[in-house]
């Protein structure tokens, strides 16, 4: 029987039990394993690792695991360069784009909302997700973090939080996203791209009182879906408000 002294950094710990959260522990295994095997094995899925560290040294996740190794193991780096060293990823995508679970609906509405490409359904399976996140470099987001230890799925993330609303906060600030924000390009409902449209080409379509107080609209050519600046986008912009606050402070 081997064992390892590992140490676990930022918020990798959220996947371990508070036993063995901000300290060095000891972790016995029995056969030749690698990096990624005991790593995932304690409950930490690789797409959250960026930065493995044995006696002080970088490795990579083909590392097999020495007896009294000691492994630091770092979460991904977003908005830091550290090419210097050894990732264990792709580069981090230069456009960020999303492909969600079927948890996260509410989610994918308000990053549509923010202009953010984001892939969503209600019945997509685990497999497919997997294979839409590697085929279209999309960060794939779950509440499932089995989903995210798919030897396929190089880019992904566990949100944390439950509540929509805090959900996007997290990933607003975990992808460092508030400078990429534009607002109301896409359609909350399919996501695709919103385009200007003639008021008289939609005009049949309008509640009178849109008609008679509303001159610019946006038409979604994907759903048919039109949009027009009424009380839901009051409501909406107050809550973008009420965001930009919240990380300001």
């Amino acid at each position: 029987m081997s064992s390892a002294h590992l140490r676990f950094y930022a918020e990798l710990n959220d996947f371990l039990p508070h036993c063995r959260r901000q300290v060095t522990f000891v972790h016995a295994f029995a056969a030749r394993v690698s990096a990624k095997d005991l790593i995932e094995s304690l409950g930490v899925p690789h797409t959250e690792v960026d930065l493995i560290l044995v006696n002080g040294e970088s490795r990579d996740f083909a590392y097999h695991v020495k007896d009294k190794d000691r492994v630091s193991v770092y979460p991904v780096f977003e908005s830091m360069d550290i090419r210097p060293l050894l990732q264990l990823r792709p580069q981090p995508l230069r456009e960020t784009k999303f492909v969600l679970d079927v948890h996260l609906g509410r989610l994918a509405a308000y990053l549509r909302m923010l202009g953010f490409d984001s892939l969503y359904s209600n019945n997509t399976p685990d497999e497919e997700l997997a294979q839409v996140s590697f085929r279209q470099k999309r960060i794939l987001l779950t509440r499932d973090r089995g989903l995210l230890k798919q030897s396929l799925v190089t880019h992904g993330y566990w949100v944390r939080e439950t509540r929509p609303r805090q959900q996007l906060l997290e990933i607003l600030r975990r992808f460092d996203l508030y400078g990429s924000i534009r607002t109301f390009q896409r359609c909350m409902k399919c996501n695709g791209h919103l385009r200007p449209v003639d008021k008289h080409l939609i005009a049949e379509r309008l509640p009178r009182h849109t008609q008679e107080t509303r001159d610019e609209f946006q038409h979604c050519p994907e759903c048919d879906r039109i949009y027009w600046k009424g009380s839901h986008y009051e409501r909406m912009l107050g809550f973008l408000g009420r965001l930009v606050r919240q990380n300001s402070s």
